[in-house]
């Protein structure tokens, strides 16, 4: 494990292994960098994988208050470890963190993010709303345990299914996890794609899905970066098969 030291602080950790051209990767919401551990090690034949913790979980430090721009520079360090320049790619939430990212311009050769799951419908900035007001109030009032019962719903999950999680040893780490779950929200924005911004990134852009669930917000991704490549990973749903977008990856940030 290694460390880098953001700009205003924060000690982020990650892991680096393989050689080639680096690339970063970013983790979505609830988990730390163990979710992308089994992809790190599929790309580390082709490639340098920067597989870190993004703040406030795994064994990165955070610090109040948050904003999404400090995110964004934990990658602009991440990028400066890692000679200057980097591909990117995010997965889920930390998708849109990408492309926050790169919209700023940050040193990014190549871009690929994976089902960011933006709401399109013309209600979406609504249920965004609701969802992060109720789940920043929960924060506040200390309830983390409801905040990730909440999130959990919100992505899907049934009663049945919370309090199975609930019940299992894992449920105390996710409750330590949930302050982070508002960071995800505020990436996420008011749930549509950023048009005033995703339009200026200038890297070249990979925005892939599994199945249909998010393949409109993925189109409307691909509709405002320019000339992004948009592809569908057959078989695969939210949960993906590193080894199968590995290859996918590889393909396209070897070109």
């Amino acid at each position: 494990m290694y460390r880098v030291t953001a700009k205003d602080g924060t000690s982020i950790a990650f892991d680096r292994l393989g050689v080639g051209p680096a690339i970063v990767l970013v983790g979505g919401a609830a988990v730390d960098r163990s979710a992308n551990a089994q992809l790190a090690h599929e790309l580390a034949e082709r490639f340098t994988v920067y597989n870190y913790d993004r703040r406030g979980r795994g064994e990165s430090e955070d610090t109040l208050p948050y904003e999404v721009d400090r995110e964004i520079e934990d990658i602009a360090a991440l990028i400066a470890e890692a000679g200057g320049a980097a591909h990117l790619f995010g997965i889920s939430s930390g998708g849109a963190l990408a492309l926050e990212a790169a919209a700023t311009g940050l040193p990014i050769a190549r871009l690929a993010v994976y089902e960011v799951p933006y709401d399109v419908a013309p209600d979406g900035p609504r249920r965004s709303r609701e969802y992060t007001d109720r789940l920043r109030a929960l924060l506040a009032e200390g309830r983390r345990g409801e905040a990730f019962a909440l999130f959990m719903v919100t992505a899907g999950a049934t009663e049945e299914m919370v309090e199975q999680a609930r019940e299992s040893p894992m449920w105390p780490g996710l409750e330590a996890i949930a302050p982070t779950l508002a960071y995800d929200a505020a990436c996420l924005g008011d749930g549509h794609p950023p048009a005033d911004r995703l339009p200026g990134i200038a890297c070249p852009t990979l925005v892939a899905t599994g199945g249909d669930f998010f393949a409109r917000a993925a189109d409307a991704i691909a509709e405002l970066v320019p000339g992004a490549v948009r592809e569908t990973i057959e078989g695969q749903t939210h949960m993906v098969d590193p080894k199968a977008l590995a290859p996918v990856l590889t393909r396209f940030l070897g070109q």
